[in-house]
């Protein structure tokens, strides 16, 4: 019998091409399955083949996605296939949104069963968890031998046409669709067992997840403005010129912190933004309008606020992560607490 053809999208970090140097490699495409598709082809058994792998660099593909996906849909139509997996991505966010979308293009082209994961995180989970079935993996590739199984197990479900069961069933994220069914009791019922089993402090599980967000409680207004240190956060993407760590343009993974010591503007020879998510145009000949330094030096010459710190903290907002925000957060705040800084001004785009 005539085994199943799958087609693998993987990055350049899963494919062994190397990290972030070489995130801007245009798409290729390689006979076979390389790295991650190794666990793919054992979990999927003998009646299927991953028959190719496409590779694409993550920057490469944000940066140029009509083209990247234009030459990797080539690519895989060349393989003839039936199934077609993304990623894993896990909580790398730019991977993530690429495994989405050329999920989707797939799909959408060749009308084959399609299927990606993710950590629920990822900004590719929001964008795209509508359209396709994605695995609900843990953040890291750590997770790696827990995630491929459940990406083989219901991709070889979908495959033979089985009925698709409920997400808590499958690992898969939930995609907003609600389906019909017979309960054992009704509405009401089902309500009241849940009631008693709350007031009980015993377990239950809800029919409605909420979201749940962070609260953070405000601190007290700077009680001296005139005699304050003041630092500048940004997520507006603004960095020295040439970008020298790298910091991504969208779905960050980093943030940087560089000196403006002796500076009274943000100069253009200096500085530029990597964002993403917004027209550079502007920013780019005049980056005060994101890090107000000009303002600020003004203020402090005035007397308006007591000294600037001399450096401020940056990275890109676009896409990223609450994960990676709030582990930014975490590390550069120690450093800001370590310089007696008193209020930060937070800007953004």
């Amino acid at each position: 019998m005539e085994k199943k053809r799958v087609v693998h999208y993987i990055n350049n970090f899963f494919a062994g091409i190397g990290g972030e140097e070489k995130a801007d490699i245009p798409p290729e495409s390689r006979p076979g399955r390389i790295g991650p598709g190794m666990a793919l082809a054992e979990v999927l058994g003998d009646k299927y083949e991953v028959v190719g792998t496409v590779i694409c660099g993550d920057s490469y593909f944000g940066e140029n996605i009509e083209v990247a996906q234009e030459k990797l849909l080539s690519m895989i139509g060349d393989f003839k296939p039936d199934a077609f997996v993304a990623g894993p991505a896990f909580n790398a966010g730019r991977y993530g949104v690429a495994c989405g979308t050329i999920a989707r293009a797939v799909e959408q082209k060749f009308s084959i069963p399609v299927i990606t994961g993710m950590y629920e995180e990822n900004p590719g989970v929001d964008m795209f968890k509508k359209d396709l079935y994605i695995i609900r993996t843990g953040n890291s590739a750590a997770d790696m031998r827990v995630a491929m199984p459940k990406i083989g197990a219901l991709l070889k479900r979908m495959m033979e046409g089985e009925e698709i069961l409920s997400p808590e069933a499958e690992g898969y994220i939930p995609r907003g669709i609600r389906v019909n069914y017979f309960a054992d009791q009704n509405g009401a019922a089902r309500g009241v067992e849940m009631l008693v089993k709350k007031m009980a402090g015993e377990a239950y599980v809800t029919e409605y997840p909420m979201p749940v967000f962070d609260r953070v409680d405000p601190q007290p207004a700077v009680k001296n403005i005139k005699k304050a240190r003041i630092a500048v956060v940004t997520s507006g993407g603004i960095v020295p010129q040439g970008n020298p760590d790298r910091i991504e343009s969208s779905s960050a993974t980093k943030y940087g912190i560089y000196s403006i010591e002796g500076m009274d503007m943000m100069s253009p020879n200096d500085f530029m933004t990597i964002h993403g998510g917004y027209d550079r145009a502007f920013v780019t000949e005049n980056p005060n309008l994101v890090v107000p330094l000009d303002a600020l030096r003004q203020l402090e010459r005035e007397g308006e606020i007591g000294e600037l710190v001399n450096y401020f903290v940056t990275t890109t907002g676009t896409g990223t992560s609450i994960g990676n925000a709030k582990g930014f957060g975490e590390q550069f705040s120690k450093k800001l607490v370590e310089d007696k800084v008193d209020a930060v001004i937070l800007t953004s785009t």
